[in-house]
């Protein structure tokens, strides 16, 4: 186990951190910075710096009307990737703005983001989503190697209360987070119309699959879509879901 950081952004806002080797030190690691107990979870996962405006834009009413509300009405852990980036940016940014108290986690490679109390950092490091109030530290040299560690620290922090991931557009990396949660037997709830990965999941649900790896998880059984073309019953609908999958 290594060590534990408090991390403050420009903002002011300040996070707690911890440095993790194995996934095994997560228990321990997760206490050390407060997060314990039993507690629903909502994983998030999708698009990052790649995502389009307009996709941005059309999902952004999830987030503050939806996926925050829900998180605090239930005491929920949120976790995602952690950088200030995307659907990750989104989750934080609607976290302040509803003035919400739920934890948020980022967790990401550490070799790839900048603290923000680093001096100078290397121009292709990434930087942390300021809105954040925990961060795991994890190995990898690659986006993407966080990947089992966001589904482990899911499964960890909820300690066999209900979790679920819900994805939003997405790239190559996306199809690997909805994997970690597969084999996790995590419910993965697809957020149709909102771009990319997403979409080609929704349509291998609806049977007009392409792509392999989506074949592959819709016929896992543990994938389901909510669609988009109506924002308003949209939102409507993905908050009954959720709130009828974390209450169970």
């Amino acid at each position: 186990m290594k060590n534990f950081l408090k991390l403050t952004f420009n903002s002011e806002q300040t996070a707690l951190a911890i440095r993790v080797d194995q996934q095994t030190e997560l228990l321990d690691a997760l206490e050390r910075i407060g997060l314990g107990g039993s507690r629903p979870v909502l994983v998030v996962v999708g698009g990052a710096s790649n995502i389009s405006e307009a996709d941005l834009l059309r999902i952004q009413r999830l987030f503050t009307e939806v996926l925050a509300p829900i998180a605090e009405s239930l005491g929920a852990y949120v976790v995602d990737g952690g950088t200030d980036a995307g659907v990750m940016q989104l989750m934080g940014e609607a976290r302040t703005q509803i003035g919400a108290k739920f934890a948020l986690i980022g967790v990401t490679p550490e070799s790839k983001v900048a603290l923000p109390n680093q001096q100078e950092p290397a121009a292709d490091l990434t930087p942390l989503e300021p809105n954040h109030t925990h961060f795991v530290l994890v190995p990898g040299n690659n986006w993407g190697d966080e990947s089992s560690w966001i589904s482990e620290v899911a499964t960890v922090l909820a300690n066999n209360a209900p979790s679920l991931t819900i994805l939003l557009n997405g790239g190559e990396i996306t199809f690997k987070d909805a994997f970690s949660s597969v084999n996790t037997g995590r419910l993965v709830v697809v957020i149709a119309g909102s771009g990319r990965t997403a979409d080609i999941l929704a349509d291998a649900l609806r049977g007009e699959a392409n792509d392999e790896r989506a074949k592959k998880l819709a016929e896992s059984g543990i994938l389901q879509y909510i669609d988009l073309i109506n924002i308003e019953k949209g939102i409507e609908n993905l908050g009954k879901t959720i709130k009828d999958l974390l209450s169970n």
